[in-house]
């Protein structure tokens, strides 16, 4: 007697899969859609867990796209306490796909201006990547003139890349309930003031973050044809919610929800895939190995473990490719952080 089941590939059973391996040796987690090469420009943004993606793909010769380097004269070892180098463009940590559309609706001249600056002790802090600049700005004009720089970064990024790694990571965020912009982080917790009759909780839901990232998609790919989209969700738990519930389970919400965004986007788009760094990291199988005594950083061995996944993956799929050097644009290193990388959101853990 045949059915449905009867011819499928051991990877389709539980117990074939999964249940009968050492979980370090699991593979074929991933199906990619499409090949990347390492001479292709790979731009990298999202949640701090782009970051290791984008140090790992530099690290292997693959050709990760700085759209926005540091000034010649800015010594190599302060770049990164700056921010440049950490993701493709320097805008700092880009938590949500709500965050992601403002920052490219800004590039191409598809919303105003926002035009809020923070001041405190006579500096002046961008809102929409308040610990972009170590101390804040010397003045407006200098926070203005930066964000125009960072705009042109974007709209490189969009229209010269290849493929674009963005790390989906929050579905919580902060807005001005006037103007109807979103803030990087809560006002008040690393600059500016927080005013309850201006600042507002949102807590995104499916309907509207898929809404969201399908416009991402369309302005990228109308500026850029042959762009194609990878898309990751960040393993990272929340460093803290405000959105009243236990933060276990406001993170289980969170990854949820955009994990299955990001699969209802590769079900309707040929050109967007997911890699999943999420399950490799997080799933019961692998018993929290990957996670430091905190249960919330990520050890520099998970990473390698993704990257391994990733890496094999794209072999298996569309064979080898032959070894080339590390390059020289590559993402800094920042150090201590989320694994050691940059976290804005980490800073919310000092007011526990």
């Amino acid at each position: 007697m045949t059915h449905p089941y009867s011819d499928l590939p051991p990877e389709a059973f539980w117990r074939t899969a999964v249940a009968a391996h050492n979980p370090l040796k699991i593979r074929g987690l991933w199906q990619p859609k499409f090949r990347i090469l390492r001479k292709h420009r790979i731009a990298t943004a999202g949640s701090c867990f782009a970051q290791h993606i984008g140090q790992a793909l530099a690290g292997r010769g693959y050709n990760w796209f700085n759209a926005e380097e540091a000034p010649s004269l800015l010594p190599a070892e302060a770049r990164a306490e700056f921010n440049y180098g950490i993701f493709s463009f320097r805008t700092g940590n880009i938590y949500t796909a709500a965050m992601l559309l403002q920052w490219l609706q800004l590039a191409y001249g598809l919303r105003d201006p926002i035009e809020e600056v923070w001041q405190q002790h006579g500096r002046f802090f961008d809102p929409l990547r308040p610990v972009i600049e170590p101390g804040g700005f010397a003045s407006a004009e200098e926070l203005f003139g930066s964000r125009e720089s960072v705009l042109a970064a974007i709209r490189r990024a969009v229209e010269e890349a290849h493929v674009f790694v963005f790390t989906m990571g929050l579905t919580e965020s902060w807005r001005n309930l006037q103007a109807g912009f979103e803030y990087a982080l809560c006002p008040g917790t690393t600059a500016g003031t927080f005013d309850a009759e201006t600042h507002g909780f949102h807590n995104h839901q499916m309907g509207a973050i898929l809404d969201d990232m399908r416009k991402v998609l369309r302005i990228m790919k109308r500026r850029n044809k042959r762009l194609r989209v990878l898309l990751t969700v960040s393993p990272v738990p929340l460093t803290a919610t405000a959105s009243g519930q236990h933060v276990l389970t406001a993170t289980t919400y969170s990854k949820s929800v955009l994990r299955a965004v990001a699969g209802q986007l590769v079900d309707e788009l040929d050109f967007v895939d997911y890699f999943p760094s999420y399950e490799i990291v997080t799933h019961p199988i692998y018993r929290g190995m990957f996670f430091a005594p905190n249960q919330r950083t990520i050890v520099h061995e998970g990473v390698d473990v993704v990257m391994q996944n990733f890496f094999d993956d794209q072999t298996a799929a569309f064979g080898d490719e032959k070894p080339t050097p590390a390059r020289k644009a590559r993402p800094a290193a920042p150090g201590p952080g989320c694994g050691g990388v940059k976290c804005e959101e980490e800073m919310l853990g000092a007011f526990a």
